[in-house]
Formats: C-alpha cells, structure tokens, sequence
C-alpha cells in the first residue's frame, strides 16, 4: 500500500519482508501503482527463486458495488498486474454497509465470487471492514467467507471478541495496520514511550495481538527499516512474557490515572443515540488523546470524520445536542455531553494528510 515510489522500492521491501520471515503480501487495485510495482518484483523473483515466489501467499481486493462482468474484468485485470495465473485471497474491499454485504452475498457480487472460486482464479475469499460490530458479524455468519480484515488492536480492542470468535470458527483474521491506524505507532508520544518501557509501544501492539490468535498483521512497509521489528520477532516464544504483561499492566494502569473519573469504558450502553453520534468511538479518541498522550493519532482520527464516506464515521462530537438521553444508562455516571463537548474542543483541527493518501 505505501511502498508505491518506484518498482525498486517495492522490491526492496520484499525483499526485507521475505528476509524477516514475511510469506504473507496483501495489495489492492486501490493502492496506487502497488499493484504494477509488486507485480514486477514477483516477476523478477519468480525468475531468481522460483521455489521463494512459490511460498509467498497473495491476497488483493476488488471494491464491492460492480457488476458481474465489471468484476470479472477487474479481477482478470488485477491477476495481470501480479502476474499471476490464481491468487490466494481475494477479499472484498470494504464491506462497510449493508448494501455491500447484499451485493456479496445475493448481487453481482455473489456471482463474481462463485464465478472467481470455480473458475479456480482465486483459492478463497474474504472481506476487509470498517463496518458496524453487528454487520461484521452478520459477514462472518454467512459462510460466504474464508477470512477477514479487522480493525484489531491494542488500543482499540472492540472487536478483539468478534475475531476470536472467528478464528475459533477456523476463519483467518487480518489485523488492518497495527503500526498506523493502530495509534500511528511508529512515531509514539513521550507518554507513551514512558508507559510501555522498556519496550517500544509497536512491539507490545505487535505482541499482543500476535498473543490473541490473530492470524496475520499487515505492517504496512513503505521502507526496509519498517521491517526491522518484524525482523527481530521472527520466531519469538512467548508472545508475552511475564516482562511484556507487566508492561501492558503499567500502560493501562497510567492511562486510567491520567483520565482519572473520566475514562470512558466502551461498554456502549450509551447507545443508540437519537443523533446518532458515535459516542464510544468518539470518547475511545479522548481516552487516547488525555490518558496515553496520542495526540497526532486522535486528532488524526477524529478530523476524518465526515471526510471519508462509509470509511470513517460520520458525525463528530459537535453533533451532540445535550438531549441527556445517554446519561442514565452510563454504568460510570460519566457527564457525557461535557466529555464530547471537550473531545470537540481538543481534536478538532484541519484534516491532516494521510499517511497513503
């Protein structure tokens, strides 16, 4: 996704993916000239190592909505591009609203995949989602899916139950960008480097989800030196050592006392909300920003609100008029009008330039 400066990039991070242990390279037709890039470097790999490129296992994804024939050339189109006679996984690219789901399971969409797995183009398919809790879960109970694309991480661990549940159903679970939309943990903040010593926040995010059962992290490389973490976590055992659990322990212990009387404990019996504001969404970003210091990544979050379709929410916490209809039902008696109206107040800023955008 964002190693798409010149074929050369990209050969040099499958390289360095490859070298860490990496068989595992997920792309989209979205993402640029990524496509183009890797489909060239697996040609020149293919032509080196044969056995090398024969391990790598390959997953890309069509956007939901187009016909039957538009699919077929598409995903035709995409193989091309890879060089590739069959991919491993196709997933469908952002199964975010109910139409989409009924577009892949009773549309056009159904019959592209059926058409795409019995044509033994692709060896499964999946989906990847920014969707509610409960469509993910309507995707995943269908039987239409072999594995799914999930916004698991350390500091959003909402739909943590949701993949185990899946995984435990022997469906694969992607974590999206543990690294990035994860809290842009590349580049912590001094709060949260102090929280997680004496390891780096990206290592107990990598850690703990690779604890959790889940199936594969997308690291999102735009360089080599992205995967010198990876590389250095090829093969460990435990995941979590007791060393690792005390961190974590320390890093939920500070967050609760910065936020004091004010964390917000994602429970959602604040729901529905008649505006409908997405309140835990919007509170889980002021938890970040206050009790863990993720300024950058909060305001990041919180400005593509409304800015990003069915990628992102819709609403921000500006839209709560004070009705008071979420107060009785907080288990914490939390004043939450106020606490959005701050959230409001400290995130709110020009939208900022995403990092593959």
């Amino acid at each position: 996704m964002r190693a798409t400066g010149s074929p050369e990039q990209m050969a040099a991070v499958l390289a360095a993916a490859m070298a860490a242990g990496i068989n595992h390279v997920e792309t989209a037709p979205a993402y640029g000239m990524a496509e183009r890039h890797l489909g060239q470097a697996l040609s020149a790999l293919s032509a080196r190592d044969p056995a090398a490129h024969a391990d790598l296992v390959i997953t890309s994804k069509l956007l939901p909505g187009c016909s039957l024939q538009e699919g077929q050339d598409q995903l035709r189109a995409l193989l091309e591009r890879l060089g590739l006679s069959r991919l491993h996984n196709l997933a469908v690219h952002g199964l975010n609203r109910p139409e989409h789901l009924s577009w892949a399971l009773e549309g056009a969409g159904a019959d592209l995949l059926t058409w795409a797995l019995e044509a033994d183009l692709v060896g499964q398919v999946g989906f990847s989602s920014h969707g509610s809790n409960a469509l993910i879960e309507q995707a995943l109970a269908s039987g239409r899916f072999s594995f799914c694309s999930l916004h698991v991480h350390l500091f959003d661990q909402t739909r943590l139950p949701i993949a185990q549940a899946a995984l435990q159903e022997g469906i694969g679970v992607l974590a999206i960008s543990p690294a990035d939309k994860g809290g842009r943990l590349y580049a912590p903040s001094p709060e949260l480097l102090a929280d997680c010593a004496p390891f780096h926040p990206l290592e107990l995010a990598y850690r703990f989800l690779l604890d959790a059962g889940i199936s594969t992290l997308t690291l999102g490389a735009e360089q080599p030196s992205d995967l010198a973490l990876a590389q250095r976590l090829r093969g460990a055992t435990p995941w979590l050592s007791d060393a690792h659990r005390a961190a974590l322990s320390r890093l939920q212990a500070a967050g609760r006392e910065r936020l004091g009387g004010e964390a917000c404990g994602q429970c959602r019996a604040c729901l529905p909300c008649p505006r409908a504001v997405p309140i835990p969404e919007l509170l889980r970003l002021r938890n970040l920003a206050v009790g863990q210091g993720m300024n950058a990544f909060a305001q990041e979050r919180y400005n593509l609100i409304g800015r990003a379709g069915h990628w992102w929410e819709e609403l921000n916490a500006s839209a709560c008029q004070r009705c008071g209809d979420c107060l009785p039902r907080c288990p914490h008696q939390l004043p939450i009008p106020d606490l959005l109206a701050d959230t409001h107040q400290r995130l709110a800023a020009a939208p900022r330039r995403r990092l593959w955008g």
